[in-house]
């Protein structure tokens, strides 16, 4: 299994959702993240990391609030974003960097 940080070193754009389980925007952005990976299928990654579970990632980028997007190439920060974002605007933040 790969590690965060091996995850976010791809040559392909991966978007990572830090989410938490007690979070009502992050359980209405679902759909929203389940839609966005069908759309960009093949041009980007998408991956959900829940902060309760996985403390290191979230506090190595300073993910203050949840939900969180952030989109790392070759292990470099592209974009971030705080709180919920249509799917539209999240796909062609992708776009613009795959």
């Amino acid at each position: 299994m790969e590690t965060f940080n091996e995850l976010i070193q791809s040559e392909t754009p991966v978007l990572v959702d830090f989410y938490a389980d007690w979070c009502g925007p992050c359980k209405a952005m679902d759909p929203v993240i389940k839609d966005v990976a069908g759309a960009v299928k093949g041009k980007a990654r998408i991956v959900r990391v829940n902060i309760d579970k996985n403390t290191a990632a979230p506090r190595a980028y300073q993910v203050q609030a949840v939900p969180t997007f952030i989109l790392f190439k070759n292990g470099k920060v592209l974009w971030r974003h705080p709180g919920m974002i249509d799917k539209t605007s999240l796909i062609s933040v992708i776009e613009q960097y795959s």
